[in-house]
């Protein structure tokens, strides 16, 4: 990684200082952008991107080390990496910028060559500290990347109230039977494409995909006012789409699909399984369990969308609701109350 023109804010109340550091810098193929205090640093860092600061310590209005208590507390401001210039001694000043998340400590007078090489080992770091959080960002949800970032990682987990969504396409196997398998991927794409969107545009996070199926979490890790609602806006939405989808594959002359969807809300315990190398966020209790029965269960009530009692009665009159009655759950000891989402213009037709 080259890090020439990479730009740097250079904080020194000392206006020689900033410029010849600056034509240094500018020398190395550097952008530099100049401030004389701290106050001036942070309303230029909280306006513009930069890839680096070289902070002074003694400086008016707010100093190096007030500068780098307000960086380590800022969340988008944290992970910038800072180079301290300063003629400040003693190893108990460097000690506390370092522990106020500083890259380095160089005193003035700066050699020169020993500030390139400081600046080109802390953009290194920071490249590779930006590719690592667009890997987790790819392969993790917004919510889960928000909450590894905030929070950091660990095993295990926290209670939280919630309401958790099982989905899948019915008749899927037939379905990849018919057409070669590069078609399946495109069409799979094409589907989670359409899913996802229902999902997070509701405030859900797809936390688990196996094959055609997914499960959604509505309330963790971020919490999520009236999540139960949200949980039965995403399934309808995600019916109202799988119609439209229908039609454009009519007019192509392929078949048209399906979706069962259930839904479950209550406490459970959500975090991170598995190990420190792999891990993956999910939700755990019986409310999941339910879930993913409720989901079964749409191919014997035929309808779209199911609903356990806990939901429905968090929705007052919200929704549209058909009570289908008490239906025997495996895994569970007693009958569970089983309610079906209306969705207009979306009936379930004969097998």
């Amino acid at each position: 990684m080259g890090d020439s023109g990479a730009r740097l804010l250079v904080v020194d109340d000392n206006k020689v200082n900033r410029l010849l550091l600056a034509r240094s810098l500018e020398l190395h193929g550097y952008r530099a952008t100049l401030a004389e205090n701290g106050r001036v640093a942070l309303d230029l860092l909280r306006q513009q991107t930069f890839d680096l600061l070289l902070l002074d310590i003694e400086m008016p209005e707010m100093n190096g080390f007030e500068v780098l208590e307000e960086l380590k507390a800022d969340l988008s401001l944290r992970e910038l990496p800072v180079v301290v210039t300063s003629s400040v001694e003693g190893v108990a000043n460097v000690v506390r910028c370092i522990e106020l998340g500083a890259e380095d400590y160089l005193s003035k007078p700066v050699n020169p060559i020993l500030l390139k090489a400081r600046i080109s080992a802390s953009l290194e770091k920071k490249f590779l500290r930006d590719q690592q959080r667009e890997m987790v960002r790819r392969f993790a949800t917004p919510e889960v990347a928000q909450d590894v970032q905030e929070s950091g990682f660990a095993l295990g987990g926290r209670h939280v109230w919630a309401s958790v969504m099982f989905s899948d396409i019915r008749s899927f196997t037939s379905l990849v039977e018919q057409q070669p398998p590069e078609e399946t991927i495109e069409f799979l794409n094409t589907y989670y494409t359409l899913m996802f969107e229902a999902i997070s545009s509701n405030g859900g996070v797809v936390n688990q995909m196996v094959g055609d199926g997914l499960m959604a979490v509505f309330g963790a890790p971020l919490a999520l006012p009236d999540h139960s609602a949200s949980a039965v806006r995403a399934a309808r939405d995600m019916v109202e789409m799988i119609e439209l989808l229908n039609a454009e594959r009519a007019m192509v002359g392929k078949s048209g699909l399906r979706i069962g969807i259930g839904i479950a809300t209550g406490r459970m315990v959500a975090g991170y399984t598995g190990t420190q190398k792999r891990a993956t966020y999910t939700c755990i209790g019986e409310s999941v369990n339910l879930a993913a029965r409720l989901e079964a269960h749409t191919k014997v009530a035929r309808r779209p969308i199911l609903t356990d009692a806990a939901t429905r009665l968090q929705l007052e009159d919200q929704f549209e609701f058909e009570e289908i009655g008490l239906v025997p759950i495996r895994g569970l000891s007693k009958p569970v109350e089983v309610f079906s989402v209306t969705v207009p213009g979306a009936p379930w037709p004969d097998e």
